[in-house]
């Protein structure tokens, strides 16, 4: 049978799911599909025609270059379709995008025919996807006197791409669509358990609302009866777009509700409308950016305030809101672009002046904010070859600098890798700055769509300036099914040969691993004063400031080795008091959470600003543990003011566990793994000499606020509880309820434990095997009334429990060991009562592969306690999922319910929890 056939057989599969044909993007079928085109009597021709015009992928796809080398053919008469005149072929060049596009559009441009090459011109003076073999090119002709180079370069020059683009509508009629009430989450936007199908973008739409069909054709009905307006969705008294970055959660939004971005380009959509009353997630606000959407922070409900200014609760503490303006479910209502303003009617509601910076508008009116940066970048390259200035097209960056004010140690950060800024300015938290990426992370639920970016934006070679890039395959990392079979190979030889360190070998040469890659990050992360953008919302280090980001973003950093944002303002955590000896560092971390919450009457300070933590003392797997949950905090990212000797300590650590990587042969031809050990020598010298210490703020730096945390105040372990019977919807699955551990009275039931995913880390599965010897030795043997489930984070940590005798007693307990040999291949459904240990990845956390039974109540040391995410409602009760320290996972399985503070101690006792003890020393400059 024929690839064609095979492809109508896979068009015949889809319409049963309701889905049109998957675009095209293989080179073999592509050349059968224009083989029946040039077939006048072929009976597959006219729908050929349709396939080639209208469903093939852009980019650098190898059907794009067999689709750009027929276009070309066409233009030059070499090949006849009356369908596809030279100016259709022009004009579909014109849609790819950049790669073998470009590379045809400048053989015709370069070329003899003048008439073409004009032609080729116009097309060329709108593309922005231009790489160095591209502008290479166009510097030779024009060296060499070309007439055609030299017309394209001056209009580069005058950014004639980005000035002659229509400009943005002055008004946007929208119509309002609830889509929950309190925080959303991305899961529901993009359920984790649809991941395997984020690169197929309609089949991934399909899950929208997490499949709610009800939702779904609400959605459809309102745009029904308002054709020329814009379905707005919205989190009503609520953040949307908690939890992660996620763009296939905009990318499902903007297929359903927003703007096509090519009539050629099958199932992309860009600029969508999306609201909440707190606002958006940080992260995912830049996601909405790639896509030149719009992100409103509505303040339609309003903590009441009494005559002396205080916060007005209600009887249990809650603080009174009250409705300033309705959203409901189809209002409409006018974006004012010009004056900045929301209305309804002529009724103004709120200045969204926010939303809409010269920089957010530049995106709309872009398409995105690729094609910003890049388009940057071609302007800087026309003005040097032409030996003139940059013309002022784009709006300036902002710069904020404030004399005699120091530093926080984000803003010396921005300011040490800082590029296109005024030389020599400080700069101070607010400016807008580009800024050069030491290291990037790419995950396998979002690595496929990161590869389709890359491919679509022309890129084929990693940035020189990146010192490391890493793709894992920690998020499937529990169940070898055959989807993971089908994509997750073919994801890892695209990232392998674009340049990036894998955790599977295409050629087979080491065994492959499912390290969890913010634990990986964390190790390649050998400088303090770092930045790292990686796919996923806690790509949060402890060395240096990273950034979890959308596949987009991550894909724009691997390819120019840069990223675009304001320097974000920072609030400074000191700790005072001392721990008590049976508390757990993850007890600290939400803790801080609480005590915050407290001194700031509700209000979270963090959101969407940099926690610099003064943990100084905490080597950094340990003080990991504080930055990975500052995501939950709704944090943009955090930072970590160590003592020399801890980050002298905790770059040995990760140098030795870089040379194991290398030893197994993980590096590559340019060595970069090599490159990182010298680079960790280099640092520890310079602390070692003093020549250059670790990095700390200045004495004088300006924060948004201060923030002490008590440690004598934490009397018993610490407990987020997603409330999910609060009466009010708004409050239930936020991670701001925070709870001792006596408040469950030693009662609540608890039907599965999960030790494991990026929270935990060497420390914590030592715990776990100290704990159940103390429970032998005390009880007499370890008999689980729960499941537990544990899940390493790497391959490295298991190596050095096995080393050290602590692997060995883990086994000794378990009822189910990982075997590497032969995987898992479909998901439990079922737990025994009993100890499981999985394979090193993301597990339970994740929600996409494995999941607790429905209806449980789960204890687990994870991040996310969002509804479905780690387990479903079922009939009868709402599953829930608490988070915790180690021990109370590890008793509460044990015991099957919630320990007391006594039976929790006893659990513990002479096991060394944590050694964190504030730092005595001055950890300002």
């Amino acid at each position: 049978m024929s690839i064609y056939k095979d492809y109508l057989n896979e068009i015949e599969d889809r319409k049963v799911q309701g889905l049109h044909p998957k675009p095209i993007d293989g080179a073999e079928l592509l050349t059968k599909v224009i083989e029946q085109i040039l077939d006048v009597d072929n009976e597959y021709r006219e729908d050929s025609l349709n396939f080639f015009i209208y469903n093939v992928l852009p980019g650098t796809t190898s059907a794009a270059k067999v689709k750009a080398k027929f276009l070309k053919e066409i233009i030059l008469g070499e090949s006849l379709v009356k369908e596809i005149t030279p100016v259709f072929a022009f004009e579909q060049l014109s849609h790819m995008k950049g790669g073998p596009s470009v590379e045809v559009l400048l053989d015709i441009a370069l070329g003899s025919n003048v008439d073409l090459a004009k032609q080729a011109a116009e097309v060329l003076k709108t593309q922005v996807f231009l790489y160095e073999a591209d502008t290479a090119r166009l510097e030779d002709a024009f060296k060499n006197g070309n007439s055609i180079a030299i017309e394209i370069i001056e209009s580069y020059a005058k950014a004639e791409f980005f000035t002659k683009l229509p400009e943005i509508e002055e008004e946007i009629q929208v119509v309002t669509y609830i889509a929950g009430v309190g925080d959303i989450s991305t899961d529901l936007l993009s359920p984790g358990g649809d991941a395997h199908s984020r690169s197929d973008r309609e089949l991934h739409g399909q899950c929208l609302f997490e499949h709610n069909k009800e939702m779904q054709n609400e959605l459809l009905a309102l745009q029904k009866k308002h054709p020329n307006k814009r379905v707005m969705l919205i989190a009503e008294k609520g953040t949307m777009g908690v939890g992660s970055s996620r763009m296939s959660g905009v990318n499902n939004v903007a297929l359903w509700t927003g703007v096509k971005s090519s009539p050629y380009v099958p199932f992309i959509n860009i600029a969508p409308v999306i609201a909440g009353t707190n606002g958006i997630s940080p992260i995912f606000l830049t996601t909405v950016g790639v896509t030149g959407g719009i992100g409103l922070d509505l303040k339609n409900w309003v903590q009441q305030k009494d005559t002396e200014g205080n916060t007005v609760r209600d009887a249990d503490g809650e603080p009174v809101l009250k409705e300033e303006y309705s959203v409901a479910t189809g209002t409409i209502l006018t974006i004012n672009t010009k004056e900045k303003k929301l209305y309804n009617g002529s009724t103004e509601l709120k200045d969204i002046s926010a939303a809409f910076t010269p920089q957010k508008m530049e995106f709309m009116k872009a398409g995105g904010s690729y094609a910003v940066v890049f388009g940057k970048k071609l302007q800087t390259f026309a003005a040097k070859v032409l030996g003139t200035e940059v013309i002022p097209v784009y709006a300036p960056s902002k710069e904020i600098s404030v004399e005699g004010q120091g530093l926080t140690a984000v803003e010396k950060i921005f300011n040490k890798n800082a590029v296109g800024n005024t030389p020599g300015k400080v700069l101070h938290a607010g400016s807008d700055v580009r800024v050069e990426v030491n290291i990037v992370g790419s995950q396998d639920t979002t690595g496929l769509m990161t590869s389709q970016e890359l491919e679509m934006m022309a890129a084929t070679v990693i940035s020189p300036i990146v010192d490391a890039a890493y793709q894992s395959g920690c998020h499937t990392a529990s169940v070898w099914d055959d989807k993971s079979k089908a994509n997750i190979p073919r994801l890892m030889k695209f990232m392998n040969d674009f340049g990036l360190i894998t955790g599977r070998d295409p050629k087979g040469k080491y065994f492959p691993m499912t390290d969890v890659i913010h634990k990986v990050l964390n190790d390649l992360t050998v400088g303090d004063w770092d930045i790292i953008i990686g796919g996923d919302s806690h790509t949060r280090m402890s060395k240096g400031v990273a950034f979890g980001a959308d596949s987009g973003t991550v894909a724009l950093a691997l390819a120019t080795g840069e990223a675009s944002m304001p320097i974000p303002q920072s609030v400074k955590v000191t700790f005072k008091g001392q721990m008590k000896s049976y508390m757990d560092f993850r007890d600290v971390v939400h803790a801080t959470q609480s005590q915050m919450l407290k001194q700031f009457g509700g209000e979270n300070v963090f959101q969407g600003r940099i926690i610099e933590v003064h943990i100084g003392t905490l080597t950094a797997d340990q003080a990991f543990t504080f930055t990975d949950w500052t995501a939950e905090m709704k944090a943009k990212a955090s930072i970590c003011i160590s003592e020399d000797e801890t980050l002298i300590e905790s770059l040995e650590i990760a140098k030795g566990r870089i040379q194991i990587m290398i030893e197994k042969g993980m590096d590559n031809a340019k060595q970069v793994l090599k490159g990182l050990v010298d680079k960790a020598n280099t640092r520890i010298t310079e602390l070692k000499t003093g020549i250059k210490p670790s990095l700390r703020p200045d004495g004088n730096a300006k924060y948004h606020a201060e923030v002490v945390i008590d440690l004598d105040e934490i009397a018993e372990p610490m407990i987020a509880d997603p409330d999910v019977n609060n009466d009010d919807v708004s409050k239930r699955y936020t991670h701001d309820t925070i709870r001792p551990l006596s408040y469950y009275g030693g009662t609540k039931k608890v039907d599965l434990g999960f030790v494991g995913s990026c929270m935990v880390h060497k420390g914590d599965m030592k715990i776990l095997a100290q704990m159940l010897k103390n429970i032998e030795v005390q009880q007499g043997k370890v008999e689980f009334k729960a499941p537990l489930v544990v899940a390493p984070p790497t391959y490295n940590i298991v190596d050095e429990l096995k080393a050290e005798g602590d692997w060995e007693v883990l086994q000794k307990y378990s009822g189910f060991e990982f075997d590497d040999s032969a995987p898992k291949g479909l998901a439990r459904t079922k737990y025994e009562n009993m100890l499981y240990l999985e394979r090193p990845g993301c597990n339970l956390c994740m929600g996409n592969q494995e999941k607790a039974e429905p209806g449980d109540t789960v204890m687990a040391t994870s991040t996310r306690l969002f509804q479905g995410r780690v387990v479903k409602d079922s009939g009868e009760k709402k599953g829930e999922s608490l988070l915790s320290s180690t021990p109370v996972v590890v008793l509460s399985t044990i015991l099957g319910r919630t320990p007391t503070l006594k039976e929790y101690e006893a659990a513990v006792d002479g096991i060394v929890l944590t050694k964190f003890k504030p730092s005595t020393k001055q950890l300002v400059r």
